[in-house]
């Protein structure tokens, strides 16, 4: 079963997260939640069962319909992260993609 990093987090529970989200919307089942957030029945239950993170996206959702923090909503499922670090090498181009620096006197006229 492939799990993704977070759920390595002892404090991660994205259930409690959901359960939250049907009680402050009076939802009966993962169902409605799902229409509600717009998303498909099955991401809910991949959520509920460590086989997908809660991405960017549906937090934005999340907060759009419940009007809570996005703060407030990680909390609730126990994403204590503070930062988000990225490679040195993310988002630098390659060297063969680099413009390569012209001398001045290098130009044919």
């Amino acid at each position: 079963m492939a799990h993704h990093a977070l759920a390595s987090q002892e404090s991660y529970n994205p259930n409690h997260l959901l359960d939250m989200l049907l009680g402050k919307m009076q939802l009966k089942n993962d169902a409605a939640l799902s229409r509600m957030l717009e998303v498909a029945p099955p991401v809910i239950s991949k959520i509920r069962h460590h086989r997908l993170p809660v991405g960017a996206s549906l937090l934005i959702r999340m907060h759009e319909v419940t009007g809570m923090s996005i703060r407030d909503l990680r909390d609730l499922m126990g994403d204590r992260r503070t930062k988000y670090r990225l490679s040195d090498a993310q988002g630098r181009p390659k060297p063969e993609d680099r413009p390569e620096k012209q001398d001045a006197g290098s130009y044919a006229h």
